[in-house]
């Protein structure tokens, strides 16, 4: 009598490929900012959360997960979103990038005082640095984290709403862009892949 074959494993998913994965995290904010021209804060901070929501449901499709960032980032716009259109208030959603900057920035420099490289449980299937190039990352995007939350709350309090938005497109994507960018020489500096092939 034989034993029946144990089930296949379910088929893996491909990996998202980059012009979609930038759809999901671009598009969102794409939405917010058209749907605010067109009809207001209120509306746009609606279309906004539903946006969000879908950017997620096609992450979760693509790759059976949700990474970290994404998800906190999401559950925040939910929340102060969600405030913002209930209350008829914009104060909320306007602080809602100064709180989620404080939060990584926190949970970055908490994660090294109890010598934690969070960075490297997010990014560690795509990246290989020895744990000083963890420990310089990490100081490096905790800053980064925190200027943000600066710049946010220096340009909702100073400026327009218009500018404020202008400023979540055109201002804060590419000096992300820019920053991930120079951190290149350091990802070469401490590669583990490039120690391996020195020996």
């Amino acid at each position: 009598m034989t034993q029946d074959a144990p089930p296949a494993p379910p088929p893996a998913h491909a990996p998202m490929s980059p012009w979609l994965r930038l759809a999901t995290e671009a598009g969102p904010l794409i939405v917010f900012f058209v749907c605010n021209a067109q009809f207001g804060l209120i509306v746009g901070t609606g279309a906004f959360m539903a946006a969000t929501l879908a950017s997620l449901a096609v992450t979760y499709h693509q790759e059976r997960r949700i990474p970290v960032l994404p998800l906190v980032s999401g559950v925040c716009v939910l929340a102060f979103g969600g405030l913002t259109v209930a209350l008829d208030d914009e104060l909320f959603i306007k602080i809602k990038p100064t709180v989620v900057n404080l939060l990584f920035a926190t949970a970055l420099f908490a994660g090294l005082a109890f010598r934690q490289f969070f960075l490297k449980m997010l990014l560690g299937s795509m990246i290989a640095l020895d744990d000083a190039g963890w420990r310089i990352l990490t100081v490096r995007w905790g800053v980064f984290f925190l200027i943000l939350a600066a710049l946010n709350e220096i340009v909702w309090r100073s400026f327009s709403t218009e500018t404020w938005i202008s400023f979540k497109l055109l201002g804060i994507m590419p000096l992300t862009l820019v920053f991930s960018a120079l951190q290149l020489p350091l990802l070469q500096r401490h590669s583990l892949s490039d120690a391996s092939e020195k020996v």
